[in-house]
């Protein structure tokens, strides 16, 4: 009996999704920011990057597409609420967070392109 393969295309898209993860850290520590954690998981949801630059905490959701616009419309509502109820928890979690202030960032990824950053996107 042969082991069944795993899906190639969910693979690379993965891959893909990894990758553009890292580019959009490198991104946003080009612009200051300290990259607290990356794929932070929670019962309640996941958070691409989590990215600190003084008090100021982004929560950055990361979309690798083809176009700026299909990454901003890619962020549902639902993945919003879950980012928001993700961060809530990691907040909670922070000794000094009665001084930080969040925002909500989108990095778009998108190919032969420098990552785009939209602060307060969300």
């Amino acid at each position: 009996m042969k082991a069944e393969r795993p899906d190639t295309r969910k693979l690379k898209a993965l891959k893909r999704g990894h990758i553009a993860e890292y580019r959009a850290a490198l991104c946003l520590m080009l612009k200051g920011y300290r990259i607290v954690a990356m794929r932070y998981r929670t019962r309640l949801g996941e958070i691409d990057i989590i990215a600190r630059r003084g008090d100021l905490v982004a929560c950055v959701e990361v979309k690798a597409r083809v176009s700026l616009e299909d990454a901003v419309f890619a962020v549902t509502d639902t993945a919003q609420r879950r980012i928001r109820a993700a961060s809530d928890l990691w907040l909670s979690r922070q000794g000094d967070f009665h001084r930080l202030s969040v925002r909500y960032d989108i990095v778009a990824v998108t190919p032969w392109r420098w990552p785009r950053h939209l602060p307060d996107a969300f």
